[in-house]
C-alpha cells in the first residue's frame, strides 16, 4: 500500500495513512464528531505514543484497555471522546486479528467484488453503512483499490468529481469544498426539520380548533 494522501493535512500523518492499511481504517473509524484532519491525524498520534512508526492490530488488541484509553486521552487528545473511541479502536483491532490474522489490507485484497468489499467493511466494528461506503470510495479514488462494481457499491460517494466526503479530499481546496457540501447538507436537513415541525404544530392546532368547535353533547335523560 503506497498512496499520496492529504486527509490529515500534516505530512507525517498523511505519510502513515498512505502506507498503513490499519492507520487508514483507524482514521476512518475516528472520523465522527470531530474535524476530519483531527480524526486522520489520530493514527499517527497513536503510533508516536506507542513508540513505533507503524500500527499493529495484534499489539493494540492486546493492550491494557485502561492504559490505551489514557494513551488516547493524553493531551492533545486523539478524539473528543477518547474513552469510547479507545474502546472502538481496540474492538476493530481484535476483529482484524480474529478474522484476518491482523492484516487490515486483507479486508479488501480478499474481496471478490465491490459488493463483497462493502459487506466486509460493514462487518467491521464501528463501521455502519455510510462509513463503509465512504471508506470504499476512499479506497477506490485514492488507494487504487477498485474491484468490479466498487463505484456502485460506494453509492453517491463513489461518483467522479464529487466533493461529499473524505474520499474526495486531495488538498486544502478540496477539503474546503467538502466542508461546504457538508454545511449545505446540514443546513438543508435543519430547514426540512423546521418545516416538518411547523406542519405538525399547525396540524395539531387545527385539530384542537376543530375539536373545540364541536357542539357539546347533551346529557342523557334518565
Amino acid at each position: 500500500m503506497d498512496a499520496t494522501i492529504h486527509l490529515a493535512q500534516r505530512p507525517e500523518a498523511d505519510e502513515l495513512l498512505g502506507r498503513s492499511p490499519l492507520a487508514a481504517l483507524i482514521g476512518m473509524l475516528l472520523d465522527q464528531q470531530i474535524p476530519m484532519e483531527w480524526a486522520f491525524t489520530g493514527p499517527y498520534t497513536v503510533a508516536q505514543r506507542l513508540g513505533t512508526d507503524d500500527l499493529d492490530a495484534a499489539e493494540i488488541a492486546a493492550y491494557d484497555p485502561d492504559a490505551f484509553t489514557e494513551l488516547l486521552r493524553e493531551k492533545p487528545a486523539v478524539h473528543r471522546y477518547p474513552a469510547s473511541m479507545a474502546k472502538r479502536v481496540q474492538e476493530l483491532c481484535r476483529f482484524l486479528v480474529d478474522e484476518y490474522g491482523g492484516d487490515a489490507s486483507a479486508v479488501w485484497t480478499e474481496a471478490a467484488d465491490g459488493a463483497d468489499l462493502l459487506a466486509r467493511l460493514k462487518a467491521l466494528p464501528g463501521f455502519g453503512e455510510q462509513k463503509a461506503q465512504i471508506f470504499l470510495a476512499l479506497l477506490g479514488k485514492q488507494y487504487g483499490v477498485r474491484p468490479e462494481g466498487w463505484r456502485e457499491a460506494a453509492g453517491a460517494y463513489g461518483e467522479k468529481d464529487s466533493y461529499r466526503s473524505a474520499a474526495d479530499i486531495t488538498g486544502p481546496e478540496s477539503l474546503a469544498r467538502v466542508r461546504a457540501y457538508k454545511q449545505e447538507k446540514k443546513a438543508a436537513a435543519k430547514a426540512a426539520k423546521a418545516t416538518q415541525t411547523a406542519r405538525t404544530l399547525k396540524a395539531t392546532k387545527t385539530a384542537k380548533t376543530a375539536e373545540s368547535a364541536k357542539p357539546a353533547k347533551s346529557p342523557r335523560k334518565p
